[in-house]
């Protein structure tokens, strides 16, 4: 579980071997996912008073998460093991 407050950063990264999924358990986040070029392919809004509970990023695709609520709860779930991100899994544009 992460817990995130605005303000936070997530730099938009890609795990290259596995697929992630979100699951708001409270307050509200922005999952994007990403091009190449930083440019937004998909914008998914996770907020349970709206009935948006998770989403799903394929292995390879770029993105990231931004709260937009105080207190917000994410559950974050990828196949192990937990493995640091690489310089080359993080998008420098």
């Amino acid at each position: 579980m992460n817990a995130v407050e605005p303000g936070t950063e997530v730099p938009i990264h890609q795990h290259p071997t596995k697929d992630e999924t979100f699951v708001i358990l409270r307050g509200k986040v922005r999952v994007t996912t990403h091009r190449d070029d930083g440019s937004i392919i998909e914008d998914y809004t996770l907020c349970p008073e709206e009935g948006k509970y998770g989403v799903n990023i394929p292995k390879g695709v770029w993105h990231t998460i931004e709260a937009m609520a105080p207190n917000s709860v994410i559950f974050e779930c990828k196949e192990g093991p937990f493995v640091e991100h690489e310089e080359d899994g993080i998008l420098n544009i």
